[in-house]
């Protein structure tokens, strides 16, 4: 059950976005004497991997659900049944964009909730025997967290290695299983998508392989779903999570799909919510966001991957021909079409996110969930870069208010930060 208007004409919709994401924000900038001034300063993000900013549209809907539709979805009286139809109509869109079907997706808070009920879920779903968990060394912490701790509580664990390129080998896999014996592995678990790098992992024939061997496969899809296209029967997956805040839904939602059939011991504690796999209220208002969202990503997709492709080469190119010393990090062959991870030799990756900053531009030196942190990336630690180049890292990841506009922004500023953060560095040493 739709609770919005009617869909605005696209190009409203960009309007509408990109004036939300290009806030003029008064700023003091040094003026030519020498003295400063209160200019403008027109802010760019390029912060995608964090999180999407929030579509209009999508406002719109959560708005209308929170005024109209107040029921709990497990009562059945008329409040209630609306509010299950907001459910049902939202689960059809997610279920839709990877390719499911509606009765295989449970709403949860996000990706982190439904990661820890894949890979807990799964392990504690086999009657008190501990079959060995794999993993990747790449991993969000939301999963190597969590499979961590079934280590800690007696499964067997093993962490992938994974070389320079970013992406997970096969062959390390199989190698995997190999040693585990004659004992099929309760669980393996491969992103689909590298949060810092962008690459793409062979997630298809690595699912094959495991469950080959009687092992489930899950997949942390929160950095592909909206990005490229995701169907879990071609992925052959068992297991698949989605985070709704990547493609424009609200924070604080998000799913995991489970495949019909699959044991999965709930995590949460309650009622009978989502089929007795999560316990719990379901978000009615935040879930309608997630179908909004959803059934825009699945729109805009066609268009936007080879657009922001586009952008996103342009940029590594012009930043290449502009700043000496830059390398980027992971298969370049392999990637999502919005991310460039890039190091700046002589810079602090801190420094330069504080640099770009201020002067109106967002980007990241990685996961967000991690940048509180004063601990350099697991992930370019994982691939095996030096020191001097993990900490040198930053991250840009495009999207869909992203312009040629900004990426000449961008272009222009890169290199006066660079020059000036190396100057310093060359000054304290």
């Amino acid at each position: 059950m739709s609770l919005e208007a009617g869909p605005p004409r696209e190009n409203h919709r960009r309007r509408r976005t990109a004036e939300a994401l290009k806030p003029l924000v008064p700023a003091f900038v040094a003026g030519p004497g020498g003295g400063w001034y209160c200019g403008i300063i027109v802010r760019i993000y390029l912060d995608y991997n964090a999180t999407a900013p929030v579509a209009a549209e999508v406002v719109d809907a959560v708005s209308a659900a929170l005024r109209e539709c107040p029921g709990n979805a497990s009562s059945i009286h008329a409040f209630g049944q609306r509010a299950k139809a907001v459910l049902d109509d939202a689960r059809t869109a997610v279920a839709r964009l990877i390719g499911a079907e509606p009765s295989e997706i449970v709403f949860t808070s996000g990706g982190t909730e439904a990661d820890n009920l894949a890979v807990r879920g799964v392990a504690e779903s086999h009657d008190g025997a501990r079959p060995p968990i794999i993993t990747t060394a790449i991993e969000h912490e939301a999963v190597l967290n969590a499979v961590k701790l079934m280590g800690r509580r007696g499964w067997p664990v093993t962490i992938l290695p994974v070389g320079p390129s970013g992406v997970v080998a096969v062959d390390a896999l199989a190698a995997a299983l190999d040693a585990a014996g004659g004992t099929p592995p309760a669980l393996v678990s491969v992103m689909l998508v590298n949060n810092e790098l962008g690459t793409v992992q062979p997630v298809t024939a690595m699912a094959a392989l495991a469950r080959a061997r009687g092992a489930a496969f899950h997949t942390d899809a929160v950095q592909a779903v909206g990005r490229i296209p995701v169907d879990v029967r071609e992925l052959g997956v068992d297991l698949l999570s989605i985070a709704g805040h990547k493609f424009g839904a609200p924070k604080g939602v998000g799913a995991l799909w489970v495949r019909r059939g699959l044991a999965l011991q709930p995590q949460s504690i309650g009622g009978r919510q989502e089929r007795g796999r999560r316990a719990g209220t379901e978000n009615t208002p935040a879930i309608e966001g997630m179908r909004v969202a959803a059934e825009r990503a699945a729109r805009r997709l066609p268009s936007e991957a080879p657009r922001q492709t586009a952008l996103r080469d342009r940029l590594e190119n012009g930043i290449r021909e502009r700043v000496a010393g830059v390398a980027g990090n992971g298969d370049p062959g392999l990637r999502v079409p919005n991310t460039a991870n890039i190091s700046f030799e002589g810079v602090e990756g801190e420094s330069m996110v504080i640099g770009l900053d201020l002067e109106g531009i967002a980007v990241s030196t990685g996961s967000a969930c991690s940048s509180g942190t004063l601990e350099p990336s697991h992930v370019l630690r994982a691939i095996g870069l030096p020191p001097s180049r993990v900490e040198s890292a930053v991250r840009f990841s495009l999207g869909e208010a992203t312009t040629d506009a900004d990426i000449d922004r961008v272009l222009d500023v890169v290199p006066t930060v660079v020059a000036r953060l190396r100057a310093r560095g060359r000054g304290r040493g």
